[in-house]
């Protein structure tokens, strides 16, 4: 079982260039996977997304790249458009105000944009630098979310443990509902016609309502679930969307043993049972 929520971190650093990879998610109904790199290295965001996406199937995962390059090249270039466009307001200004101070270079270099700097940035080279530590950072939070997932599978167990206690018990009761079931049609059939009653006729009422009221075949699907449910808590592969789906059969089988049961005992083993799947579900969100 693995769990959806998770964390890894992996850098690694030299004379010319240091790069930190940091991975983490939350639960999500569906994979969201999100990168943030600098935006001279745009380029290699969608790789990060395609290594991210072959380990992950569900969750929302946020992927942090920083890159320090101290070999990086940058050009410096001036922006002619926006000098032009402040040295003209300078000039309306000045002879607005009615002063004669001369325009200097000091006076341009202090607004923003004036220079531009561009990082000549070898998509390829940086994806060679960064492949490595996103996948030792994958790797590490690959570890974050399994040890996690040990832990909800260990809850999860103990939880499903108490649906099967419960259903013990309710098989355990089966004789008595259908005994009370015969007493109490018995009883009401001597009520209304006295000792006149025909056996027969009795006999096939309290047929009908033995099959009305019998919880056999919910006990039955209930076994199987819990049986498939502790099957795939196993799996390798992620189950998250299965066991989910198992837990709502499950809790549709107890929801009809309740309605159909008049027996206080199995009320409340239905209650313990509801209680646990309770559970069981919200465990089953942070689940992949």
């Amino acid at each position: 079982m693995i769990s959806m929520t998770g964390y890894g971190r992996s850098e690694r650093h030299d004379e010319t260039v240091a790069v930190a990879v940091e991975v983490k998610s939350v639960n999500n109904r569906y994979l969201d996977v999100n990168v943030t790199v600098p935006g001279s290295l745009s380029p290699i965001e969608q790789p990060i997304r395609d290594r991210v996406s072959q380990s992950v199937s569900r969750g929302r995962v946020d992927v942090y790249v920083r890159v320090r390059d101290y070999a990086e090249e940058l050009s410096v270039r001036v922006d002619r458009s926006v000098v032009s466009g402040y040295l003209r307001a300078i000039i309306d200004l000045r002879d607005a105000a009615g002063l004669e101070d001369p325009i200097t270079l000091d006076h341009i270099l202090s607004f923003d944009g004036v220079l531009k700097t561009e990082r000549d940035a070898d998509a390829d080279r940086y994806w060679r630098l960064v492949e490595p530590v996103l996948d030792e950072a994958l790797d590490a939070f690959g570890s974050s979310r399994s040890v996690e997932g040990a832990r909800l599978l260990q809850d999860i167990d103990a939880q499903i443990a108490r649906v099967d206690t419960a259903l013990v018990a309710v098989r355990a009761a089966v004789p008595q509902i259908e005994e009370g079931i015969r007493r109490n049609l018995s009883e009401r059939f001597r009520e209304v016609v006295g000792d006149s009653v025909e056996e027969s006729r009795m006999l096939a009422e309290v047929a009908v309502a033995l099959a009305r009221f019998s919880v056999n075949e919910e006990i039955v699907r209930l076994g199987a679930h819990i049986d498939a449910f502790r099957a795939a808590c196993r799996r390798t592969e992620p189950v998250g969307k299965r066991l989910d789906f198992l837990c709502q059969e499950m809790h549709r089988e107890v929801n009809t043993i309740g309605s159909k049961s008049t027996v206080l005992e199995i009320s409340e083993q239905v209650i313990e049972a509801k209680d646990a799947l309770e559970n069981v579900r919200e465990q089953l969100r942070n689940v992949e």
